[in-house]
């Protein structure tokens, strides 16, 4: 018998220490900017963690107020803004 998938915690962080508040939105959570908010540490490094299951999830920052693209990310994708969004595909 097969076992479902479980959600496996990840963790998402971008370096911005001059930011006072930044959040994390994706397909994971229908982009809900204040659903996800993440931690400043001292060095100025900000994480967040969620639970996935298995897949490929759209996601971005919400710092201060603007959409900010995670650097450290190697796969994006056209949005529906003319931007991009990033990619985090969970095994």
């Amino acid at each position: 018998m097969p076992r479902l998938a479980s959600a496996k915690p990840k963790e998402f962080k971008l370096f911005a220490p001059q930011a006072k508040k930044v959040s994390l939105a994706g397909s994971f959570n229908n982009w809900n900017q204040s659903a996800v908010s993440a931690k400043k540490d001292v060095k100025g490094s900000w994480s967040a963690k969620v639970s996935l299951k298995p897949g490929k999830y759209e996601y971005k920052f919400f710092v201060d107020g603007s959409w900010v693209n995670d650097p450290g990310c190697k796969a994006c994708v056209p949005n529906a803004f003319g931007t991009h969004n990033c990619v985090v595909v969970v095994r």
